[in-house]
């Protein structure tokens, strides 16, 4: 099948756009994925408030790479986005959709692009406590 949607952007993300993205009267299965700013993180010594991303400029390019690998030799499509910018508790951060013939294959996928988003995409966040604290996250979503 293919990469049917591989994007970095500000917009904010809609799950029904990757979902239909990926249709197809061959696939027996869709898995999907949302990443979402969380009002918590381990590190964190208050309440977070909010998300900052920033891309590299080859982001873009990494992603798509990522999202053909992970469709390589399977019977799957993917759609991926990630956003930029400034995300608020609640805000989707990355959408991952997967449609294949057979659930093993779509779950497999799907769970292969968004790990690997988190260890290759150059993609940077900077996490906000409500006090103002900030604490800048290394490579990944």
């Amino acid at each position: 099948m293919s990469v049917r949607l591989a994007r970095i952007g500000d917009a904010p993300l809609d799950v029904a756009e990757h979902l239909d993205a990926v249709d197809d009267a061959a696939a027996g299965a869709t898995t999907s994925f949302v990443g979402r700013v969380r009002d918590h993180d381990p590190d964190a010594s208050g309440a977070v408030v909010a998300l900052e991303y920033s891309a590299h400029p080859d982001a873009a390019a990494t992603l798509h790479a990522i999202a053909e690998r992970a469709v390589a030799g399977t019977g799957a499509s993917v759609a991926v986005s990630h956003r930029v910018g400034r995300l608020a508790v609640g805000d989707l951060a990355v959408v991952v959709a997967v449609s294949s013939p057979h659930r093993a294959e779509a779950f497999d996928v799907c769970r292969a692009v968004i790990e690997t988003i988190k260890t290759d995409l150059p993609m940077w966040k900077r996490q906000v406590e409500a006090d103002g604290t900030t604490a800048w996250k290394g490579l990944g979503g």
